[in-house]
């Protein structure tokens, strides 16, 4: 499961993620474009929208977020 944001908007988000999931689909892309895609769209934020001091810690929290989701996602499968 997803880590959750204290700023999220539950609709909002299911149909930005609907949407982008959509955009991979249509294109027929990959597994392995579609993460670098939105590897490259994780980082282009962080750069663009993060200060640099903590552009680090912010990254290290997303890369753990992302790590114990998936790690959650298979103990409930």
């Amino acid at each position: 499961m997803a880590q959750s944001c204290r700023y999220s908007n539950e609709r909002v988000e299911e149909r930005i993620l609907a949407e982008e999931v959509q955009v991979l689909e249509q294109n027929q892309a990959p597994t392995d474009f579609s993460l670098v895609v939105l590897e490259n769209m994780v980082t282009n934020l962080l750069n663009t929208s993060v200060a640099p001091a903590p552009r680090q810690y912010v990254a290290r929290s997303f890369t753990e977020a992302l790590q114990a989701s998936v790690i959650n996602n298979d103990k409930a499968h």
